[in-house]
């Protein structure tokens, strides 16, 4: 696998493209993210985060622009290439874990698996444990993803991201929906399988302290990145934060939020 994961060059993605209301929202984005990297995408609300989440997710295409993911050039891969490669490669969190509540933890954490159709199930079985394992559920296995709590659910929907061991997870505000206890545990979950596995992770939060908590920040501004970014010396596997670097007051970054 190539030292990028993620790779944007002069990424642009406009609506209502040809007509008197065309709207560009994304303007000639360029972005690296290296294998293992853990990174926080901030900012405020509407300045196109979510479409550029939704874009390296290859659940759009850019207008114009180039993507990379583990190497792959996805501009000429067809809707099934592209199906193809987001599957394999990149995981997904959401802020509501959208699980399958009729199901239980141990089935939701396996769906991917089955979707892939590739692995007998006993197989499938097992991976499904291992993951459960992994973050702490095992003893809620058989029980239905509407019977456990917030925290749990969004481990559960970790697992899920990881069942076909993605060199990447996209995170959209994968604790703004949780107490502060448990977004805890859920970003310090994150983080160690971060550190343990190698896995990157993109993770959109408008919480600052978990932000300042990750390798690198990136902020969102109008559509672009900002000009400067804040590095932080990678955390532990237990979450624990590293000195944080200041931004360069020459950098062109907002003031410091209050």
């Amino acid at each position: 696998m190539p030292d990028n994961v993620l790779r944007l060059e002069g990424l642009s993605k406009s609506y209502n493209v040809g007509t008197e209301i065309e709207t560009e929202v994304l303007h000639g984005i360029d972005l690296s993210v290296n294998k293992g990297e853990f990174v926080a995408i901030i900012g405020p609300s509407g300045s196109g985060k979510s479409t550029l989440l939704n874009i390296i997710g290859l659940l759009d295409r850019p207008t114009s622009g180039k993507i990379s993911i583990t190497g792959h050039d996805t501009r000429d891969l067809s809707d099934a290439s592209l199906t193809a490669l987001r599957g394999k490669s990149i995981g997904f969190v959401f802020q509501y874990h959208c699980l399958i509540t009729a199901f239980t933890a141990h089935e939701n954490v396996m769906m991917p698996l089955l979707a892939q159709n590739e692995w007998p199930s006993v197989k499938i079985a097992r991976r499904a444990d291992e993951l459960l394992d992994q973050v702490g559920l095992h003893r809620w296995r058989d029980n239905l993803a509407g019977n456990i709590s917030g925290g749990q659910q969004q481990r559960v929907a970790i697992a899920r991201a990881l069942a076909l061991n993605p060199a990447m997870v996209l995170a959209d505000e994968p604790t703004g929906n949780l107490d502060t206890k448990s977004a805890d545990s859920v970003f310090k979950l994150m983080r160690e399988v971060n550190v343990k596995e190698g896995t990157t992770f993109l993770i959109v939060t408008h919480n600052l302290e978990l932000a300042d908590r990750c390798d690198r920040i990136v902020e969102v501004i109008d559509g672009r990145l900002s000009a400067g970014t804040r590095t932080s010396l990678r955390s532990s596997a237990d979450g624990s934060q590293g000195p944080v670097l200041p931004k360069d007051p020459s950098a062109g970054l907002p003031a410091a939020r209050e």
